[in-house]
This record gives structure tokens, C-alpha cells and sequence, in this order.
């Protein structure tokens, strides 16, 4: 055989190749194309980057609320979702929660709050802060996937307080918030909110000031509501930790409680007055 035709015979596997469509050895494939951080809409992606380092992989046991609670999910809003998604949370109006702005163009954290979100990190091996601005689209996708994910929601009666409050400002009453505190809280964390136990389970302390300057007023009362079912807090109708004729907690009531928390987090406030 000549060495022309040898040759021809020795291309005749790539020919075949190239014919039934096949790309080039070496040659990239466009379906392995790194997409944009931008670009990115798929939910698990985005919740695993931006929200399981504190809020759990499957959206529990993390140090922040979990995010697949029924009843949550049936009291919050998608609009409210994109919008704590979006804008974070604030612990007062001057002072940022561990929940950080997730949406373009939102105000990013200050020198001191750096330093305190380093130490948040440190303590809980989470990472709250994202590793790069969401678009409007990536938004929706996670508020729309957590809604969709881990429902359908299943609240347990109708009396089921709102999640946010119908009162005014400032509606609670911290005094009222005490005798709320000793009647559905104070079996678990202390009389004074100084943390105890249930059983051999210890109940962490909700009079320390770290913690409540972590928290925001609309946390507590979504606690309050829900409880933390993923570590044993009861839900606001829950008996666990409380006393037998025990009553479901009202919207005004958890209101109550919410004040009286608020107010401790004030430097040298009396705790359980």
C-alpha cells in the first residue's frame, strides 16, 4: 500500500468523528463554561452559597431560624422573603444583624460591624456574609425555592399569629412582656432569662446582651411564633418546657415579649423585671 494511502487510512477515524459530530481533542466544551456569579438562577447554588452557612444545609440546625419550618412558611410572605433576602435585617435602625444585604447597590458593612461579624464567624463556624451581590433575579429564585422547597406549609389552627406585627411601633409593653416571659419562657431559659434546662438538655440564656445585640426585634417575635423545632423550642402553642393549663401565645402577647426582650438588650437593664 502506498503512503498516500496509508496516510488517507490513518485519518479515516477522525474523519468518521468529525461526521458524527464529535469535537476536536483539546477543544473546550461550551457546556463547561464557568457561568458569570451573575448569571447564576439555579436555587441550590445560590441557597448553598449565600444561605446554608447559617442557615443549615437543608435549611435547619444552623445558627440562624431555620428556614424549613411549616408553620414559617406558612406565616411569611414570599414578598417579605425577597425582602429580608434583598435588604437584610437590622437589629435597630443604626445597627446591622448577622442577616446582611444580599441585593446590588445595598450598603455594605461598616469597620465595627466587620469586626463583630468576624467574631460571629468565629464562634459558630458560619460565614454570613455573601459571597457576592444577588440580582433581582437571584433574589426571587431563592425566596420562590424556599417557599417551594421544603413546603407545602402546614400551620397547626388558624389562630397562628402574623408573622409580622399589626401593632404600631414601639406597641408592646415590656411589663406585660415580664408576666408573658414567666408564663411561656421562663420554664426553659431561667426566671431571669439566665438559660437552665430540660431534662439533661441545657436552654441557652436569653438576657445576654451579645446575643440580643445579634438579634433583631422581628427575629424574636418569629421565634417566639415558631419556636426552634431542629434544637426542642416549643412554637408559641407548644407545652414543651411550660405549665399544664398552658394557652397558645397571642399576637399581642408575643408583642409584649418582644419589648421586654428589646429592652434588655439595653446596657444595664434589670433582667426579668
Amino acid at each position: 500500500m502506498s503512503d498516500r494511502r496509508k496516510g488517507v487510512w490513518r485519518l479515516l477515524p477522525l474523519l468518521v468523528a468529525l461526521a458524527a459530530g464529535c469535537d476536536l481533542p483539546g477543544r473546550p466544551n461550551p457546556a463547561d463554561r464557568p457561568v458569570p456569579a451573575d448569571q447564576v438562577v439555579d436555587f441550590g447554588t445560590l441557597y448553598t452559597a449565600n444561605c446554608a452557612g447559617c442557615h443549615g444545609a437543608d435549611g435547619k440546625l444552623g445558627p440562624a431560624p431555620p428556614l424549613n419550618d411549616p408553620i414559617f412558611l406558612a406565616i411569611v410572605s414570599e414578598a417579605e422573603l425577597r425582602r429580608a433576602i434583598s435588604e437584610g435585617r437590622a437589629v435597630t435602625p443604626t445597627q446591622k444583624s448577622p442577616m446582611p444585604a444580599f441585593g446590588l447597590g445595598k450598603s455594605r458593612l461598616t469597620e465595627a460591624q466587620a469586626k463583630l461579624w468576624a467574631e460571629l464567624k468565629e464562634a459558630t463556624h458560619a460565614d454570613p456574609r455573601p459571597t457576592s451581590p444577588l440580582t433581582d433575579a437571584q433574589v426571587k429564585v431563592l425566596a420562590q425555592g424556599i417557599k417551594q422547597r421544603w413546603g407545602p406549609p402546614a400551620p397547626r389552627s388558624e389562630s397562628v399569629p402574623p408573622y409580622l406585627t399589626t401593632a404600631e411601633a414601639g406597641g408592646g409593653k415590656k411589663e406585660h412582656g415580664a408576666h408573658v416571659f414567666a408564663r411561656a419562657c421562663a420554664g426553659c431559659h431561667g426566671s431571669q432569662g439566665e438559660g437552665g434546662k430540660i431534662g439533661d438538655q441545657p436552654v441557652g440564656a436569653v438576657n445576654n446582651q451579645a446575643f440580643l445585640a445579634l438579634i433583631s426585634d422581628q427575629a424574636l417575635r418569629r421565634y417566639a411564633i415558631t419556636g426552634r423545632p431542629d434544637l426542642g423550642m416549643p412554637a408559641y402553642d407548644g407545652k414543651k418546657g411550660r405549665p399544664p393549663d398552658f394557652q397558645p401565645l397571642t399576637s399581642a402577647e408575643i408583642d409584649d415579649l418582644v419589648a421586654l426582650l428589646a429592652d434588655w438588650r439595653q446596657p444595664g437593664a434589670a433582667k426579668g423585671k
